[in-house]
């Protein structure tokens, strides 16, 4: 597997594909790196030879594109100037819901998290032992 700044790209895909892998690199970013590093978009990542490698992390470094553990810290500095401002969006996130405006009645289930359905069961639970409490005291 061929390695492009610490990431394991996969052998098999198109060159303009298999940089994808990249955090912060989609498939127009792609194809700008490897027209500027004279590779063939078509050429499969397991044909890529060592200096062709290293001529598109050259080529990412030279033109500044932030890609990897750089944007990752950026997006999460981001996200914490957010909450420590106390913004909306920053109180959004602090609390797990959604940011950007969606609703949160019904579905948002992939921020919220699973359904909390204890409260039906509890009070079923109450209700059963007041009735057998009360029957004691009939008795």
């Amino acid at each position: 597997m061929p390695r492009i700044l610490g990431v394991d790209i996969p052998k098999e895909k198109r060159m303009e594909i298999a940089l994808t892998y990249l955090y912060g690199i989609g498939r127009t970013l792609s194809n700008k790196i490897l027209k500027e590093a004279g590779i063939s978009p078509d050429k499969r990542a397991k044909d890529l030879t060592e200096e062709e490698a290293s001529l598109i992390s050259n080529t990412i470094q030279r033109v500044g594109y932030k890609v990897e553990g750089d944007l990752r810290r950026e997006v999460q500095q981001n996200i914490k100037r957010l909450m420590d401002i106390g913004s909306w969006r920053g109180l959004r996130h602090k609390k797990g819901l959604p940011v950007r405006g969606q609703r949160t009645r019904t579905n948002a289930r992939t921020r919220k998290g699973p359904r909390k359905g204890g409260a039906a069961i509890v009070i079923k639970k109450t209700e059963s032992a007041k009735k057998t409490s009360s029957q004691a005291k009939t008795k």
